[in-house]
This record gives structure tokens, C-alpha cells and sequence, in this order.
């Protein structure tokens, strides 16, 4: 086997501290030796971390605004888009297996910032102490958010690896697009996928599904039924692709309203929460409550003395 495909990792694309345009620029001639038969290799070991989250209003306010927290963090911790779409991973996976007091936001706030803490030690080359997660309304100590981070890897049975989009879409790109065009696609095709973090259906879909539908949109969000089956079945991986999957992610990212995808206006997703029309960005999510009895119930003791401390002016 080729040395360079056997140790080559896809999380190594957005791994440092510059932008992804950047990282496009001096990974190019590598990523261009992407073949077919290591995309294959991807997919084969591709985990499907999909996550059932309660149905209940006030879980689905608090999990869009802890994305929306992690997203904000991501900018002024300088993360790369890796490390976010990762700890929403984790974010999904911890809600979907332990249920949350209703109405304690601190609860979710403290578990969005120990999912983010996690990602970055998987995915940075450099970590920030614990206090610099904290944000103005929530300040928790380092032991509380170390307790948090343990509680998240016994829930996950410490299984932290988990392909993100980023791992294919280098691919994905230059089978859909001109390489003239490559370079500008790319950070559009950056903002759809993390715009589509916000709904919990698109969540569902395998990671390669969610990369090239994502890919396909930001290339052209007018494509036809008969257009995206017969681009999706020109990869010889689409046997192991599913071409219907692609195409129904396709349009549950075009039916993701609060991303407007006309070109050139895509909205940003560090719009603050006030800004985003919650009932329209998750009153669509057909998710059931089968599972909920299934979850463990995130309790703490009372001495515990986890409660946020408000920070004084």
C-alpha cells in the first residue's frame, strides 16, 4: 500500500491555527491524490453517529443555542471548522443517550462547553485553559468542566474519533467542479456545512452524505432529481454512497430556510440566536421520543455545587 494513504488523516486538513483557504492552498497538491479507492476506505470505517435527541421544545432552544456558542468560541479561540462540526458530534451523541433536567440551559451550556474542550484536544495543535471556554453569563470552574468532560466520555464509552464532512468534501469537490472554480466553492461549501448544523435532521445523515450533498448545493442549489442522480452515480463509490441519500439531503439542506442560498448570500452562521427564528429552524425536525426512556438522566448531587457563577461587573 502507499505509505502516504496509509498514515494520510483528513482531520490533518483543518488542523492548525490558519484559515481553511489557507489549508486548501498548501494541501491541494496531496488532496488532489485522493482516489476513489481511499474514499472507499473512508466509507467502509465511516461510523453513522446518528443521535435521537428529545423532542422537547425548551432541549431543541438549547441545543441551537449551544451551537450557536460553539460556533461563536470557534472564532475567537481560533478553532478550525474540524473541531466545531466534532464537539456538535459529541453535543448530539451525549443528548441522545442522558436526558437534562427541563429548563436547566446552564446544564446544556456546561456540556456544549466540555464537548468543545474534547473536540479541541482531539483536533488542536493547541488548547486553551479551561476558563477561556467560559463565556460573560456562564462561568463554571476548571473541576467542574474537567467533571463535565469525564461525564461526556463515559457517556460515549470514550469512542471520540468520528469522520466529520471535512474528511470527504476535498474529494467531493474535485469530482463535481472544475478545478478553476475549486478554490472560491470551498469556503461556501464551509458555511453550508456548518449552517446545517443547526437542524437535527440533516444531523442524520452520514457525514460523506452530508459532504457531498453540501458540496452539490453550494456548487448549485437548482439542480434536478435526474441532474444529481446522474453527477452522484458517476463515482464508482456511489455503490457504497447511496445515491437516494445524497439527493434527500440535498433538499433538506434547500428546505433549511434560514440558510438563504441564492448565491453569494448565504447566511453566516455566527448570527447571534436572536437572530435565527427557532420555531422555523427546528419545527420541521421529525425526531420521536421512543428512545427517551432508554436515556439515563443527567443528575447532579446536591453538594455538587455545579450551578453557574454569575460573573461581576
Amino acid at each position: 500500500m502507499d505509505n502516504s494513504k496509509a498514515t494520510f488523516s483528513p482531520t490533518r486538513l483543518l488542523l492548525c491555527d490558519e484559515s481553511e483557504t489557507s489549508l486548501y492552498e498548501k494541501e491541494v497538491d496531496l488532496l488532489s491524490s485522493m482516489d476513489e479507492e481511499y474514499i472507499k476506505s473512508l466509507l467502509d470505517r465511516e461510523r453513522h453517529d446518528f443521535s435521537q435527541i428529545s423532542s422537547g421544545d425548551w432541549i431543541k432552544e438549547a441545543r441551537l443555542d449551544a451551537i450557536q456558542y460553539i460556533l461563536n468560541k470557534r472564532d475567537l479561540l481560533g478553532f478550525t471548522s474540524q473541531t466545531a462540526y466534532l464537539s456538535v458530534i459529541y453535543l448530539d451523541r451525549f443528548l441522545s443517550r442522558r436526558s437534562i433536567d427541563e429548563e436547566k440551559y446552564w446544564a446544556v451550556r456546561l456540556l456544549s462547553m466540555a464537548c468543545l474542550s474534547l473536540a479541541a484536544k482531539m483536533e488542536e495543535c493547541t488548547v486553551p485553559a479551561l476558563p477561556e471556554f467560559c463565556v460573560e453569563e456562564y462561568s463554571f470552574e476548571s473541576s467542574v468542566i474537567q467533571r463535565m468532560e469525564l461525564l461526556v466520555l463515559n457517556t460515549l464509552e470514550w469512542k471520540m474519533g468520528s469522520l466529520t464532512p471535512f474528511a470527504f468534501t476535498q474529494f467531493f469537490l474535485t469530482k463535481f467542479c472544475q478545478s478553476s472554480l475549486q478554490r472560491n466553492a470551498m469556503s461556501t461549501i464551509v458555511e453550508v456545512i456548518l449552517g446545517s448544523l443547526k437542524d437535527v435532521e440533516i444531523m442524520c445523515y452520514r457525514s460523506s452524505v452530508i459532504a457531498a450533498s453540501a458540496t452539490l448545493v453550494a456548487l448549485d442549489p437548482r439542480l434536478t432529481r435526474d441532474a444529481l442522480e446522474h453527477k452522484i452515480s458517476l463515482l464508482s463509490s456511489s455503490d457504497v454512497l447511496k445515491i437516494e441519500d445524497v439527493v434527500s439531503c440535498y433538499y433538506q439542506i434547500l428546505a433549511f430556510d434560514t440558510m438563504k442560498l441564492n448565491r453569494g448570500d448565504i447566511m453566516s452562521p455566527d448570527l447571534s440566536p436572536n437572530q435565527l427564528q427557532i420555531d422555523e429552524v427546528l419545527g420541521s425536525s421529525s425526531v420521536t421520543t421512543a428512545a427517551n426512556a432508554k436515556r439515563k438522566r443527567l443528575i447532579f448531587n446536591q453538594n455538587d455545587n455545579i450551578s453557574p457563577k454569575k460573573r461581576q461587573n
